[in-house]
């Protein structure tokens, strides 16, 4: 059976991105293709181009774009290489870039690619399958004070120090092979009180490996450095992100180029030369509304932030 996908913040997506008929854009993480539909049915001799690390993405949204036909163009690449993909395309600026951060409810649905921590699966993570790091090797090779600060820093998991410790005691005994195999170490490692907390146990560190495992948050401070200057002036940059560290990354990001200026708040002039190539849509970011939570849980953490090219 196929998965389901809902697009996250599809009408907000669209709102933000201001489309013009015969604007160019970019959707840097396409997934199943729900965002760019929107927004290729609205071109009429405008062009999308679709970018996404994962093959089997490329393939299943080129089936629901075939209708738009040359307003669409693919491209298998990572979203942080969205400047370089636009310069080989020989396209100097785009309109408007939306990015979604998340993970896509096939990615988390069919067990063999292992992101889920419900379903049983060979340890892999991997966004993109030609990647030579996955999840296996992270859990049974790093050592121990690595794993702890990827579950600090990128899983922001308080109980860090106990499950790193409990992985390498479990993987001396025998390779960890499987999503759930590690699920039950992480489960050992927890105290009663963490266990009896609304949230999964495992959430925290499967989030931790897979943003390790896909480079995710330097790939985020990557796009935001050099994808701002690929917008033309008035085109709009929109990000969706999940987790607390993504929108941080994200707000810092388009504050370096709305206000990166490093000169003494006492300076009469910007000697530094900072120039603003940003200017924020909203201050605050963007969430779900009620009813669309209701029809997809899934979008109960998004954030969505929108720049503008100034």
């Amino acid at each position: 059976m196929e998965a389901r996908h809902i697009s996250v913040l599809l009408p907000e997506c669209i709102e933000a991105l201001n489309i013009r008929p015969d604007g160019i854009y970019v959707d840097g993480t396409l997934g199943m293709g729900g965002h760019s539909a929107a927004i290729a049915e609205r071109l009429t001799t405008g062009l999308l181009i679709g970018i996404d690390r994962d093959e089997t993405a490329i393939q299943r949204a080129g089936e629901r774009l075939k209708p738009f036909g040359e307003r669409v163009k693919l491209v298998h690449g990572n979203f942080r290489n969205t400047a370089a993909i636009l310069d080989q395309l020989g396209i100097a600026g785009v309109d408007g870039m939306l990015f979604d951060l998340g993970v896509s409810s096939p990615q988390l649905d069919e067990a063999d690619r292992g992101f889920s921590y419900m379903h049983d699966a060979p340890l892999d993570m991997r966004m993109d399958a030609s990647d030579e790091l996955n999840a296996w090797f992270i859990v049974n090779c790093w050592p121990e004070e690595k794993l702890k600060r990827i579950l600090y820093d990128y899983g922001e998991e308080r109980h860090a120090p106990r499950i790193a410790s409990t992985i390498l005691r479990a993987r001396a005994e025998k390779p960890i092979e499987t999503t759930l195999q590690l699920v039950d170490v992480i489960r050992s490692a927890m105290p009663a009180s963490a266990l009896r907390e609304k949230q999964h146990p495992a959430k925290r560190t499967f989030q931790a490996i897979r943003i390790a495992v896909n480079d995710e948050l330097e790939a985020v401070r990557t796009l935001l450095d050099t994808a701002p200057d690929k917008l033309n002036p008035g085109g709009r940059l929109a990000v969706i992100s999940f987790h607390s560290l993504e929108d941080r990354i994200v707000k810092l990001g388009i504050r370096s180029h709305e206000d990166g200026c490093t000169c003494p708040r006492d300076f009469p002039v910007c000697t530094c030369g900072f120039v603003q190539t940003l200017r924020s849509v909203t201050r605050k970011p963007i969430v779900p509304t009620d009813a669309e939570l209701r029809d997809n849980p899934r979008a109960r953490s998004a954030k969505l932030r929108v720049a503008e090219r100034v």
